[in-house]
């Protein structure tokens, strides 16, 4: 199997395991919460915490663990992903998104195929969203590898509380999340709005990166970008 292949493998199931997470947890909580929605959340935000710092241990030595497109994005802006990796990685993530959207269903016995009814919107989940994305792109691009699984995880749980969108903070999440009419879903018409605030978030955690001055140590999406630009590369003749 080709390098790109693999790290377009390891994004693609990377997000489905990510969306199963998120969205299959939800679903268990909301049937066991009986009806109480902040133990539902809690339950939602412990299984997404765990499972994050899992996922991001597991695929970051091969493709970076982005599972989110303005990762994705930043990194290609920074030059940590080649530019021509940028669609293809994006795509998988997309795809991944809707495939753990699925799985879900299929292991709860729901409907495969739905649409969620649940509307997301308005200025301060927008405002939410944009804090969000700017915390955990912060966190991706200051912090010290070895401990980026667990700091990021933890800033999205502490998200899941503090922000009124439950801190999406992905494109892919929002793209799978529609997917689905269940405790973590988001209707389709709702979706644009989280992704335009997802990117002015990614977009100011840059230039907060740059204005900190001192160059910060490798993040932990780009083990694997040394890798993708040798692929890159043509072979010597």
């Amino acid at each position: 199997m080709g390098e790109m292949l693999r790290r377009l493998l390891a994004e693609g199931l990377g997000t489905l395991l990510l969306l199963a997470v998120v969205i299959g947890s939800g679903v268990m909580a909301e049937r066991l919460a009986g009806g109480n929605v902040a133990i539902a959340l809690l339950a939602n935000t412990l299984a997404t915490v765990g499972g994050l710092v899992v996922l991001i241990e597991v695929f970051a030595p091969v493709s970076g663990a982005h599972f989110n497109p303005v990762v994705s994005l930043v990194m290609a802006a920074r030059g940590t992903l080649p530019a021509r990796c940028l669609g293809p990685y994006v795509a998988a993530q997309l795809i991944g998104a809707a495939l753990g959207a699925w799985l879900v269903h299929a292991m709860f016995d729901m409907s495969l195929f739905q649409w969620s009814g649940k509307p997301r919107g308005g200025a301060g989940q927008w405002l939410a969203e944009v804090v969000a994305t700017f915390g955990l792109l912060l966190v991706i691009l200051r912090v010290p590898p070895a401990k980026a699984p667990a700091m990021v995880a933890a800033w999205i749980g502490a998200a899941y509380w503090f922000t009124a969108s439950t801190s999406f903070a992905n494109p892919a999440a929002a793209f799978g999340r529609m997917f689905s009419d269940s405790f973590a879903g988001i209707a389709p018409a709702s979706v644009p709005g989280f992704v335009a605030a997802q990117c002015v978030g990614a977009a100011l955690a840059m230039l907060v990166d740059r204005a900190f001055g001192l160059a910060p140590r490798a993040s932990v999406a780009e083990p694997a970008a040394a890798a993708v630009n040798r692929a890159a590369r043509p072979s010597p003749s």
